[in-house]
């Protein structure tokens, strides 16, 4: 109940016709959820299974090892994973042609896009459900190949990183990176705003994770500025410190 109060009150109420409107869709939607503690239980009347649990690629197959051994075989898989690769999670599964990504945006109610990724095996029959399934819900779906970020993450975590560095360089202060980006570019968020926003800890996880992989793509070299704030603790808004204090 508390994160639902926290819903209704945190700035969406214009979309659903203010505070009465967001109040009755959180409602009816609660009331169109059953939940389970035990996927045995579920699964064998499952279309589609969504996984959106930490981003640890072990942790992540040792679920889809055990959701695929009692799984029927039509039963989709899709991860809703940010960083990692698709394929990679899939590797542990017998249906690698009927598993996908389904990258949603936070808050999930209010944005729009939905990310559907495709690796080298999923069937053009997976890739049209899933695809389908978002149109469905009312998203905008777009199509990306499994690389790593995806499209959205693939452009702005190496933005933030390039931020960082040009700060570092003395180029220009945060505030003005931010402000020349949100004016200049039309972003609604500067770098280190949005930077702060995902959490420093989050990003440079993001970071360290394709410079791990792709070593050779400097883009993906983590700023050492970065590394330090995280060390020190201050992770950004939910923290009460970042590039900026809050």
């Amino acid at each position: 109940h508390c994160s639902i109060d926290i819903f209704i009150s945190s700035g969406i109420n214009a979309e659903y016709g203010g505070a009465d409107g967001a109040k009755e869709f959180v409602e009816s939607t609660m009331g169109a959820i059953s939940t389970a503690t035990s996927a045995a239980e579920v699964i064998g009347e499952t279309d589609l299974v969504i996984e959106a649990i930490v981003e640890n690629l072990s942790v992540k197959h040792r679920l889809f090892k055990e959701l695929d051994s009692i799984a029927p075989q039509n039963v989709i898989f899709a991860s809703n994973t940010s960083s990692l690769g698709i394929g990679e999670i899939a590797e542990v599964t017998t249906r690698k042609d009927r598993f996908g990504g389904l990258h949603f945006f936070n808050p999930v109610p209010v944005m729009k896009l939905l990310e559907v990724i495709k690796t080298d095996d999923t069937s053009a029959e997976t890739l049209a459900s899933l695809l389908a399934f978002g149109k469905a819900m009312g998203k905008v779906t777009v199509e990306c190949s499994d690389t790593p970020g995806f499209i959205v993450n693939r452009l702005l975590v190496p933005m933030m990183s390039e931020a960082v560095k040009m700060l570092e360089r003395g180029v220009a202060s945060a505030k003005d990176i931010d402000t020349a980006m949100k004016l200049g570019a039309g972003h609604p968020m500067g770098p280190f705003q949005l930077a702060d926003y995902v959490g420093l800890d989050t990003t440079l996880f993001i970071m360290n994770g394709w410079h791990e992989k792709f070593p050779e793509v400097e883009m993906f070299t983590p700023p050492e500025g970065l590394r330090k704030l995280v060390e020190e603790g201050k992770l950004g808004a939910k923290s009460g410190e970042g590039f900026y204090k809050y």
